[in-house]
Order: C-alpha cells, then structure tokens, then sequence
C-alpha cells in the first residue's frame, strides 16, 4: 500500500496565507480599475502615510446632480448608509436607511459631524456638492483613545453618458502593530457593507434621476 502524502505544514500555511492576501485585495479594489486605485483622491493627503488602503467604484446612470444628495444626508439619525440596516442595527448603531430625498439633510460643511452610531461620529473634513465629501476620524468607542486614524471619501465623476462614476476610498493609518490584525477584520465587514451601501446609492439616484 502506498503511504499518503501529506504537503508540509509551511507549504499549507503559505498557501492559505497567500489565498488571503489575494482575497483581500479583491475586497479592497472592488468595483475599481487599477487606475482609480493608483490615482490620488481627495483626503488622501489627510492621511499620507496609510497602512490600509481600499478604493471601491459603481457605475450609475444618473449624473452627479442626482447622486449627490444621497451622499449629502448619509449618516446616523439622517438617511443612514443604504446598506445592511439591520447588520448595523445588531451593534446598536440606530441605523433608518432613507428611501427618499431630505431637504432638511442637505447642508453638509467642514466641520460637521457625520455619526456612524449615536455616540461615534466622523468629521466632515472636504466638501464640493456633486463632488466629493470626506469624513475624517477614527472610530473605535469604549477605548480611552482611537487605534487607528481614518478617512473615508466619496467621489463622484461625470461619464460621457451622462452617468455618474462613483468611488468611495478608505484609508487606515496607525502606529501600534496590533493594530492592523484589527483594521484587516474591519476591512471585510467594510467590504461587505460598502458593496451593499454602493449599490444602494445606485439604486435609489437611478430611481429618482
């Protein structure tokens, strides 16, 4: 009887780790083509040297115009985040996704706060209605301070169409090593939510447009 081979644990070990790390940079290029994901957007100077990066894209056929006020009431206790509301609301996050424009949620300037649950919020850092919006902060309640600074952007750009190219961009920066074990686990529960919040946002601007 011929024994059974077995591949040695490193090799087992390496493939799994490389079948990760493949997995991951799927999930965090989602959607985009390798330009948008080498490209400079806005807010990446807020936080230059990230250790994370992830830049997801949707195409929608709606112009900017008709994008933009989705993005202008995105938040807690405003149109939520057009993903897994109930995901969401399982960690207590209070989260109502809108299913209609709010006149009352369109003002958006720096300095405002956008809260992703009703006691965790991110700062309105850049602002150009039907262009970009970006958050700053990090997020990490119930720790004396956060572990990781963030930035999260959402970028709308005109096609030839008449549609709309939307990008959204996560950055991640930190010092403690611990810390990227951390942000990677978030990076696919983001991945996750930030598809579903995407292809809201299409869904309702083409609806509305």
């Amino acid at each position: 009887m011929t024994p059974t081979r077995v591949a040695p644990v490193p090799l087992i070990l390496a493939s799994v780790a490389l079948a990760a790390a493949a997995l991951r940079q799927v999930q965090a290029c989602w959607g985009a083509t390798e330009a948008e994901v080498a490209e400079a957007l806005p807010g990446d100077d807020l936080l230059p040297a990230a250790g994370l990066v992830a830049t997801r894209a949707v195409d929608i056929a709606a112009p900017p115009g008709k994008v933009w006020p989705w993005i202008a009431q995105l938040g807690q206790g405003r149109g939520g985040f057009y993903s897994y509301d109930a995901l969401e609301n399982l960690a207590g996050c209070d989260i109502h996704s809108a299913g209609r424009i709010v006149s009352e949620w369109q003002d958006v300037a720096v300095g405002d706060e956008v809260r992703l649950a009703p006691e965790v919020g991110l700062e309105v850092a850049a602002v150009s209605p039907a262009e970009h919006l970006v958050l700053h902060g990090g997020v990490a309640p119930g720790l004396p301070a956060p572990p990781y600074d963030f930035t999260w952007a959402f970028v709308l750009r005109p096609t030839p169409d008449g549609g709309t190219r939307m990008l959204v961009r996560e950055r991640y920066g930190w010092e403690r090593p611990w810390v990227r074990p951390l942000v990677e686990a978030v990076q696919v529960v983001s991945f996750v939510m930030t598809e579903r919040m995407l292809r809201g946002i299409r869904d309702r601007a083409e609806v509305t447009s």
